[in-house]
């Protein structure tokens, strides 16, 4: 299951605001896409009631959640929310304890006892905590803090790679130690400092993690978190999970990505425009004969647009199916002439020639050769 972010972690990144109307806008999306919880905001942001009320009016099923330090007068705050959830941060590396909170292994202890004690009590439905920093934590102390949390009414611990340094083998290996050792749900909250947050996502998903953070493009602190089109893409359209609806993506990237002011490159997964697109010969012919050969998956399911073209790299067999497909191949007297053409065409105009474009050379050279016009 997923955990939407965009609206706490991606609303981080730097140069980024989200106005609470186009929030209602960007959760209302996610919601209908399937997504099982969004985290609405962090305890101490302006409008997080107004965001409640207009996703529930909408009729939103899925749970809202929001981020809280933890500090009771935080906690005590969002019981008044309507939320379903809360994620209290609980920073677990010694770094974090000493340079951040200024306090040790005890009083950690004793501040994660008095917060998930008060959401307890305040009635909230479910508790979450988010172990941070705890890919360079003492996994046994941490592991004692989730068991704590769980003791206490906590129903899930949020394992945070805050500086993205874990691999897909580590990210791994440490969700099976916390799933064996406390009896809880599992969330994965993945950075992509290194490049590695979708698949690492995606493999603690495959090792046991019940829930996995993401964002709309991975947008969020330096180089963001995992991507809620990846993410959600791998386990609809190879994993056959039939729960997010992915037709709705590709308007939900743009929409982001023009608020947070940043480029969808056109071979960006999922979202790019021309992911669907190929020019080489031996792609064109195979996607002609059979689009399963050089395609993931249907364009159709994503929204996206198959795009065909012959150019510098056209071959014989691509220029000869590609003309099979609308009637030409009979009048055609020279493919190697035709392909010599389109070569030179594309080489001159600097890009590659359309269908359409193939299809009227091809008309023009048998003209020219004799053929019929």
């Amino acid at each position: 299951m997923l955990i939407d972010t965009t609206l706490r972690e991606g609303a981080q990144m730097f140069g980024t605001c989200i106005p609470n109307q186009i929030g209602i806008e960007i959760a209302g999306r996610i919601a209908d896409m399937g997504v099982e919880e969004i985290e609405i905001g962090w305890m101490g942001q302006q409008g997080l009631e107004e965001l409640v009320r207009a996703l529930r009016h909408q009729g939103a099923t899925c749970d809202l959640s929001v981020w809280s330090p933890c500090r009771t007068v935080d906690v005590y705050r969002a019981a008044g929310l309507g939320i379903d959830t809360i994620n209290i941060g609980l920073p677990v590396s010694d770094l974090h304890i000493a340079e951040r909170l200024r306090t040790d292994r005890d009083g950690l202890t004793a501040m994660l006892r008095e917060t998930v004690g008060l959401a307890h009590s305040c009635g909230i439905r479910r508790i979450s905590i988010g172990l941070e920093d705890v890919t360079r934590a003492d996994q046994e102390f941490a592991l004692s803090m989730a068991r704590m949390a769980r003791d206490l009414g906590a129903v899930r611990i949020r394992l945070a790679d805050t500086l993205g340094v874990m691999t897909p083998t580590r990210i791994a290996e440490l969700v099976r130690f916390f799933a064996a050792g406390a009896d809880m749900e599992i969330a994965i909250h993945c950075h992509n400092d290194f490049g590695m947050a979708t698949a690492n996502a995606i493999t603690a998903l495959e090792a046991g993690a019940h829930w996995a953070d993401v964002s709309v493009l991975g947008i969020g602190e330096r180089s963001g978190i995992s991507a809620l089109e990846e993410v959600a893409g791998h386990l609809r359209l190879v994993q056959g999970y039939d729960i997010y609806d992915m037709n709705l993506v590709r308007g939900l990237c743009d929409m982001v990505a023009e608020l947070a002011r940043i480029p969808v490159a056109r071979n960006r997964p999922v979202s790019g425009d021309d992911i669907f697109a190929a020019e080489s010969g031996l792609h064109v012919d195979g996607i002609l004969k059979n689009p399963a050969l050089f395609e993931p998956y249907d364009p159709a399911q994503t929204g996206a647009n198959r795009i065909l073209a012959l150019g510098a790299k056209a071959g014989r067999g691509a220029v000869r199916t590609m003309l099979r497909q609308v009637g030409l191949e009979g009048p055609l007297h020279s493919i190697g002439s035709l392909v010599d053409t389109i070569r030179q065409r594309a080489a001159g105009a600097g890009r590659p020639l359309s269908q359409v474009e193939v299809q009227d050379l091809a008309k023009t050279q048998n003209c020219l050769e004799g053929g019929i016009c």
